[in-house]
């Protein structure tokens, strides 16, 4: 993402613009235009972090939503070349509270403000976000609209009707929208271990960061990729990346994914990436009330015992067994959860006991923070050690054949 500074200025010739944010269930709030002018729709969410904002508006998981940061000052920092996490920003549109009238970072090359409206993001602010997030975790998740400019101006029965006609979140496929299109390969920074194959349905940038330094090639492929495209590579291992949608809409991804299973190839799948492996298994997906997005939620290991605090972005959640190991309906042997979120009891994760596959459906690259769970990647890449060891040895063990004999 290529930022430009535009005048200080124009930005604030712009604030008194009137918005209105609009629920499907009629609900209204009146505020100041922020961003692009115009009109947006999108599944209405919260993120409760109170940094990071530039990592949230370019995670493409976000894809498809408006998003509402619940703290209340946003922008002090700026926008920089250094923190985006994708090539843009995929939110639907942005609500704040109160917006940074300055700039205050030696990083900052813009201001939050120039860039929304570089990319044609319309926002609102000056509205209680308190009052929208608590009616939200009350009516759960729905659709809705920010209408600025001349659209502020739409009779309000109109604009209800527009929010009205716009899709749901659930049985939406939006990975072809966030996915790149031809393959793009990052070398491993550490002791290399083979290339690492990654289905981009929305992936982040410090998870690319994070697998080329455990010592992976990563290629990050296009979500129409084949097993023959991927066994093609000679992968050591297979990744799935986050990303927005309905993991009920992906049978393409859940099938892709189970001839990778077959062939026994490692796996590793971060939040939308365990929502199809638990797909994959033959577990079912539901939409949660209001999701978890933000970077302070609570999850359980299991294995260690430990809680960690963890960043989160994700609307469904897989459906299993919390106590003991179970069988895997799609004849993948037993299956446990490993990861639990001790806010409300949701699976945050699942360990595959007889082939080797794990996934959680948090963030362990948490850009920008916490890093409680960044040891998942160290997790991961021992784990396909392990499994180029086991391959191995069969074959070593079986000494010179015949025709070495001497």
């Amino acid at each position: 993402m290529t930022l430009s500074t535009s005048s200080g200025a124009a930005s604030a010739a712009r604030l008194p613009d009137p918005a209105v944010l609009v629920l499907e269930d009629g609900t209204r709030h009146a505020g100041r235009a922020y961003g692009a002018r115009g009109r947006t729709l999108g599944e209405v969410v919260f993120a409760t972090g109170m940094s990071g904002y530039q990592e949230t508006i370019t995670d493409p998981s976000y894809a498809g939503q408006i998003v509402l940061q619940t703290a209340p000052h946003i922008g002090n920092t700026g926008m920089n070349d250094e923190d985006a996490e994708s090539r843009r920003i995929w939110v639907a549109g942005y609500i704040v509270r109160d917006p940074s009238r300055v700039v205050s970072n030696w990083r900052a090359n813009a201001s939050l403000d120039e860039v929304l409206v570089e990319d044609g993001i319309v926002g609102i602010s000056g509205i209680d976000t308190r009052a929208v997030t608590r009616h939200i975790r009350s009516a759960g998740s729905m659709r809705g609209g920010i209408f600025s400019g001349e659209d502020a101006a739409l009779d309000p029965e109109e604009q209800v009707r527009i929010v009205r006609e716009a899709p749901e979140m659930s049985g939406r496929n939006l990975s072809a929208e966030v996915s790149v299109v031809d393959a793009v390969v990052t070398a491993a920074t550490g002791e290399r271990i083979g290339n690492l194959a990654v289905l981009d349905l929305g992936v982040k940038q410090a998870t690319i960061d994070n697998l080329a330094a455990r010592g992976f090639d990563v290629h990050v492929l296009p979500q129409s990729v084949t097993i023959e495209e991927i066994r093609a590579i000679d992968p050591v291992a297979v990744f799935y990346s986050n990303g927005p949608g309905d993991p009920a809409a992906s049978g393409d991804h859940v099938e892709l994914l189970r001839a990778v299973l077959d062939d026994r190839l490692p796996f590793f799948g971060i939040c939308f990436g365990n929502q199809l492996l638990g797909r994959a298994l033959g577990l079912g997906t539901y939409k949660l009330p209001f999701g978890h997005r933000g970077i302070n939620q609570p999850v359980l290991d299991k294995e260690t015992g430990k809680v960690e605090i963890t960043a989160h972005n994700h609307g469904f959640a897989v459906e299993a067994p919390l106590e003991g190991s179970f069988d895997s309906p799609h004849g993948y042997g037993k299956v446990e959860v490993s990861h639990v979120g001790l806010n409300d009891n949701v699976v945050e994760g699942l360990r595959a006991l007889d082939i080797p596959a794990f996934s959680v459906q948090y963030h362990p690259e948490a850009a920008a923070g916490p890093h409680d769970a960044n040891y998942l990647f160290d997790r991961f890449r021992d784990m396909v050690i392990a499994n180029k060891t086991s391959v191995a040895a069969p074959v070593e063990a079986q000494g010179p054949t015949q025709g070495d004999a001497k």
